[in-house]
């Protein structure tokens, strides 16, 4: 196209476009990455680094209680919650200095603002307008809130990370790896905490015998976990909020917090008014080059809606630079990606679950092992470690891993 501002404009400074925008600069192009927050996205600044950084911090009063195996007198800490958030603010801002260097390094240019799109080759921020041969969109996603009746009384994620205290009384509604994550973080901080999922067991997508492992090991802890049960209705009360149930309940607590899933970050980007179409969620439809309904568009990363984590947003960057300028087309295989979940024990997993193996495979073998840690056999702990390996009978295949 001529008359290009930019070679490539990318929507969004996450690890996804700050990586896609570095490597296509890397081959000589012209680049633009459009960003309105802070550098780095979800996974630095609101997801992965802020909240292992909680966990680590939840995670220091077991050290404290399992001292006194270790020879060490039994300590009293006082914990400040203030001091942990300035802390963490402080590491956050600088990896979004690292961020900042990097996009500046690599010689692309960054413009601060929101950016929609006003043509197929167009991109606005702040009233100007940047003409562009490509545009790559990977604007992440967002906390999703149920529509029931009070909900403006809860927080998501997003806030958690920035409350100017502690509660002390913490309802979290939501049953996936964020629920049982900060479900976790507030339990080891001290706080009381009741989860509640609608379903029969937590963490659906998982294998069977670690969700009901790691559930067991979260009351041992002292997480109350209700089961088939949902939040109907909050109210706003002097020194808190009343959580009404689907069964009925009313829930006194400090603090309400929805981790009711996420979704795409795509609305007021123009994206139908020139052709990128979108799923039921909200999501940017893709084919297997991260490319849209629209020519020269692509969108990479959570507002995909695919697989959501930060390495596998990074592999869709390489990918689509090297299908884009390098002329060596490149799709990324979502499947058998190892994850983790940030929960007390801390669960891995890679590959199919137990269920889903019957289904592959005409005879699958279970190696199943209970172990007691190490460090638990003189702090008087009774956590135990559970790994799992599910193999086809018929080839000696691995077909899924979990711990």
């Amino acid at each position: 196209m001529n008359n290009c501002n930019f070679d490539l404009f990318v929507i969004g400074a996450g690890s996804g476009g700050v990586r896609a925008g570095r490597m296509a600069a890397a081959t000589g192009a012209r680049v633009a990455v459009a960003e309105c927050g802070p550098l780095g996205g979800t996974c630095v600044n609101l997801g992965c680094v802020p909240k292992k950084l909680l966990v680590y911090a939840s995670q220091t009063a077991d050290g404290f209680e399992d001292a006194a195996g270790f020879g060490f007198e039994k300590m009293t800490p006082e914990f400040s919650w203030n001091r942990l958030i300035e802390n963490k603010d402080r590491e956050i801002a600088r990896l979004n200095g690292i961020y900042r260097r990097l996009l500046d390094d690599a010689g692309v240019t960054l413009i601060e603002g929101r950016a929609r799109l006003v043509g197929p080759h167009v991109v606005e921020v702040a009233g100007r307008r940047y003409p562009c041969d490509r545009i790559l969109i990977a604007t992440g996603g967002r906390p999703s809130v149920p529509g029931i009746p009070g909900a403006e009384f809860g927080i998501t994620s997003d806030e958690a990370f920035h409350l100017p205290e502690f509660p002390q009384r913490v309802v979290i509604v939501g049953g996936g790896y964020i629920a049982v994550e900060f479900a976790g973080i507030f339990n080891g901080l001290g706080a009381e905490v009741t989860q509640l999922y609608r379903g029969p067991m937590f963490l659906r997508g998982f294998d069977d015998d670690i969700r009901m492992t790691l559930a067991e090991a979260m009351k041992k802890r002292g997480v109350t976990i209700r089961f088939d049960t949902n939040a109907e209705e909050i109210e706003r009360i002097d020194d808190g909020v009343i959580v009404t149930t689907t069964d009925g309940d009313r829930l006194a607590a400090d603090q309400v917090l929805f981790a009711t899933g996420r979704m795409p970050n795509t609305k007021g980007l123009g994206l139908g008014e020139v052709g990128v179409k979108l799923g039921g969620k909200g999501e940017i439809l893709v084919d297997e080059f991260s490319a849209t309904s629209a020519p020269q568009i692509h969108a990479i990363g959570d507002c995909t809606d695919r697989l959501n984590l930060t390495p596998v947003a990074i592999a869709e960057a390489m990918a689509y630079v090297a299908t884009e300028f390098r002329g060596t087309p490149t799709s990324v295989d979502h499947n058998n990606v190892p994850t983790a979940v940030f929960s007390q024990p801390n669960l891995a997993t890679v590959g199919l679950t137990e269920s889903e193996a019957r289904k592959t495979a005409a005879a699958v073998d279970v190696y199943r092992s209970s172990v007691r840690p190490l460090k638990n056999a003189i702090t008087g702990g009774d956590e135990r470690t559970l790994m799992k390996i599910l193999v086809d009978r018929e080839s000696d295949r691995i077909l899924g891993m979990h711990m």
